[in-house]
């Protein structure tokens, strides 16, 4: 164990540990060693770097470079200041954890953890996966901030940070898949606030190194702490969703590795008592498999991340692709006449149909700010059909008043299919534009580009990483975190990539 420390309590005596056990059972029942929860934790501690496939390593490094870049970018952000200022105003500083975009600014572990996840979701450009969850942000903040915390004779090994960063994503997968409820696009409450902080948790806990019992105890912990509703979504207080998933996990591995206890049974579906399933109805657990069982097989393995273009919610990016293709036709209509866009454009469109998921919380006819904009399938799609893209520039306060857009926004209707889910694997985008002469132009994206189904190439997550880490770094030190993330696996320490992030 890492962490020791002065207790000032006489320990327990005999007597009064065994009534303590007794009430634990009764509880929990006496065989946690055959429950879910141990399973995980034994998953937790016993899988090695050996188990990582070149696979696993290939794509975890690309959402280790991905997730890098937004937290910079997101390092702009007006709620990324407003969550660095709290922190630095309302605690006193422990200056030992680097934090995005700021250079000579240090913070305590949690906090560095809390203000890079809130950097990471700060503009909704984060990565993405199905069941739908925003993975990295949860986790990588965390494993940064007790990097930053240990001794420079005990830093993790990139492959050992790699390893703990996989543990964290599986974790978060494996949750999900119990619940049919959570294949779809949320409701009720915000995922990455549920299994974001027990991913956080469990790949801090592989990092330090915590024994078997101590990793169970560190997700019932995390599983105490989770938890934000959807009301807040499309709001400045939703990237506080993903601070506070990496900065409670943390501490849910903290407070265990010091000997704090919780459920045993947290992960299983025990009759009469709420665990897990208290965010699930439908939840039905398994226990995962032992590193030392045949068959250890990640997720990662097989559903490669989803990876955005550009930041907005995920499920924008099939109305903004359908959008932009009905955009070119419209080019061509109205090219063939001499004439532009513009109000030229907006002049020729009498009515816009979208046919998309019912999901209450993206169906936003007039967005009032970047954080609803962002959460709104009618302005990315007239942002598409307008300018052919969507980009970082789309949420400017300039972009959302333009009246091209704002007349636009008036002539959408929105239809809702049956054979239109609100699911990121089975869901569709269909743009139907009908112009005043008539003329009907359609356009649908079933996967688009970054989509699992259909990632981004390496040439164009580079691309993506420069132009987000670029806005806050030098290109040297752009181009040394390209270099040193993509040969993570193979640095001794990760001192360098920490290096690079002051």
């Amino acid at each position: 164990m890492l962490f020791k420390v002065q207790r000032s309590f006489r320990p327990m005596s005999a007597t009064l540990r065994g009534l303590h056990q007794s009430a634990l059972d009764i509880i929990q029942g006496p065989d946690s060693e055959d429950s879910v929860t141990d399973s995980f934790g034994q998953f937790i501690q016993g899988v090695q770097p050996h188990h990582l496939t070149h696979t696993l390593l290939h794509r975890s490094k690309r959402m280790v470079l991905d997730s890098i870049g937004v937290g910079l970018l997101g390092s702009t952000t007006h709620v990324f200041q407003l969550a660095l200022q709290h922190c630095q105003h309302m605690y006193a500083p422990n200056e030992v954890s680097s934090v995005y975009g700021r250079g000579g600014t240090r913070l305590s572990p949690t906090l560095a953890a809390f203000v890079n996840g809130v950097a990471t979701h700060s503009m909704d450009f984060d990565d993405t996966w199905h069941p739908a969850t925003h993975p990295s942000g949860a986790v990588l903040p965390a494993l940064l901030a007790i990097s930053d915390m240990l001794p420079n004779n005990r830093k993790p090994s990139g492959r050992d940070f790699l390893l703990a960063f996989n543990v964290g994503i599986e974790v978060q997968g494996r949750l999900m898949r119990f619940s049919n409820e959570a294949q779809n696009i949320p409701k009720r409450f915000h995922p990455p606030t549920v299994v974001g902080t027990l991913g956080s948790a469990a790949a801090c806990a592989r990092l330090l190194s915590l024994e078997r019992s101590q990793c169970s105890h560190a997700l019932a912990i995390a599983a105490s702490l989770s938890g934000a509703p959807m009301a807040n979504a499309a709001t400045q207080s939703k990237p506080l969703h993903i601070g506070n998933a990496s900065r409670l996990g943390l501490e849910a591995a903290l407070l265990s590795s010091i000997g704090l206890e919780a459920s045993h049974r947290v992960l299983d579906d025990t009759a009469g008592v709420a665990g897990f399933s208290a965010f699930y109805e439908d939840y039905a657990p398994q226990p995962l498999t032992s590193p030392e069982q045949a068959g250890l097989r990640f997720l990662l393995e097989d559903q490669d991340m989803g990876f955005k273009r550009f930041p907005a919610h995920l499920g924008m990016h099939w109305v903004a692709d359908a959008a932009a293709s009905v955009h070119k036709l419209l080019l061509g209509e109205l090219g063939s006449q001499g004439m532009g866009q513009g109000s030229q454009v907006v002049g020729q469109v009498q009515d816009i149909l979208l046919r998309v998921p019912h999901s209450k919380y993206i169906n936003r006819p007039f967005p009032e700010s970047e954080h609803q904009a962002r959460h709104s399938f009618q302005f990315n799609a007239c942002s598409a059909l307008l300018d052919g893209e969507v980009t970082v520039f789309s949420f400017s306060q300039e972009a959302l008043q333009r009246p091209d857009l704002l007349a636009l926004l008036g002539r959408v209707r929105v239809e809702h299919p049956h054979d239109n889910p609100a699911n990121f694997d089975r869901m569709y985008g269909e743009v139907q534009v009908t112009l005043v002469g008539g003329d009907v132009l359609k356009g649908r994206c079933d996967t688009f580009y970054g989509h699992w189904r259909n990632p981004l190439t390496n040439e164009s997550l580079r691309k993506k990483f420069r132009s987000n880490a670029g806005a806050v770094l030098p290109r040297e030190k752009v181009e040394g975190l390209i270099e040193a993330v993509e040969g993570l696996d193979r640095l001794e320490d990760c001192s360098p990539l920490l290096a690079l992030l002051q």
